[in-house]
Parts: C-alpha cells; structure tokens; sequence
C-alpha cells in the first residue's frame, strides 16, 4: 500500500479499528525504516477494555506491522488478526 503521510501529527492520535469494526485504541508513534524512507509499523495505545487490549492482556503499547494496516483517512483501520491465546483457548474447547 503506498500512501503519502505529510506529517507525523497527521498519524498520531487517530482511533484504530480493525477491518471488522473493533476499536483497538490509538496511535501513539510510528517507527519508520530511515534506509527506505518508509514507516515500518504504528505504535497502538491498547486502551482498557478495547478489542486490542482484550487480546494483548492488558492496557499496553502494541506494535502493528504497517502491513496489517488497511486505510488511513480519519481513523485507522487494520487487519483483524489471532493471538496465539485465543488459539490455544480454540483448541481447549
């Protein structure tokens, strides 16, 4: 996906949902790949009781390879994913 970012503010802050409508939290960095001039992932502040924080365990700073991310427009939509908990609670039921 190639998508022009101007302004690291114009990242920051945005609410993130994955593709299914889930609210994950915010952003709060970006790391960048300065050898490619590219960003590398965003940085999700998981909020408590938030999709991303249920999956995580807890209110956390998460790392979201930019490749899962879909959109960028007025929020942030990305791909929804599996952690190997929920796996692992599948297998037990």
């Amino acid at each position: 996906m190639s998508q022009n970012i101007l302004d690291f503010s114009d990242v920051t802050g945005k609410d993130v949902f994955t593709n299914k409508g889930s609210y994950c939290g915010t952003v709060k960095d970006i790391e960048l790949n300065l050898g490619k001039f590219a960003v590398r992932a965003v940085v999700v502040g998981a909020e408590k009781g938030s999709y991303l924080a249920q999956k995580v365990g807890g209110s956390k700073n998460v790392v979201i390879p930019y490749r899962m991310v879909q959109s960028i427009d007025d929020i942030i939509i990305i791909k929804d994913f599996q952690t190997s908990q929920v796996d692992e609670e599948q297998q037990e039921n």
